[in-house]
């Protein structure tokens, strides 16, 4: 398996996570977010940072990381779908526009991450293939 065909495609559907969501930030501040808004948005803009970081970890093949990939690529759009269909989440409808996307992204990265190949390059035993 080839690292680089793994963590690229991976650290950009991240920094594009980053940046839509530093750019809702830029949104809440000029129509005026609830303190969800921005505590939702500044939580994932943190995140995502920090899963960038984790990619290029995981590139350089620590396990550790990349089973923290794993885990947040899984649980994150699961959490985003729960987020949209709450009839009073607080969120408004441009944010969860946005966490659509935003889950989208992350979905796409569980489908990368998730793949036979990938997870054969990362046993359990921590010797790397």
């Amino acid at each position: 398996m080839d690292k680089k065909s793994v963590w690229t495609p991976v650290r950009a559907l991240f920094i594009a996570v980053l940046v839509i969501s530093i750019a809702a930030l830029g949104v809440a501040a000029v129509v005026g977010g609830t303190w969800v808004v921005w505590v939702r948005g500044a939580a994932v803009a943190a995140a995502s940072a920090w899963l960038v970081a984790l990619t290029g970890q995981a590139a350089r093949g620590r396990r550790s990381a990349y089973v923290r990939i794993r885990f947040v690529s899984i649980a994150a759009p699961i959490g985003i779908v729960l987020i949209l269909l709450a009839p009073d989440s607080g969120y408004p409808v441009w944010m969860k526009a946005e966490q659509g996307v935003v889950g989208v992204l992350v979905a796409a990265v569980a489908l990368i991450v998730n793949r036979r190949e990938v997870r054969e390059a990362y046993p359990k035993g921590g010797k790397l293939r």
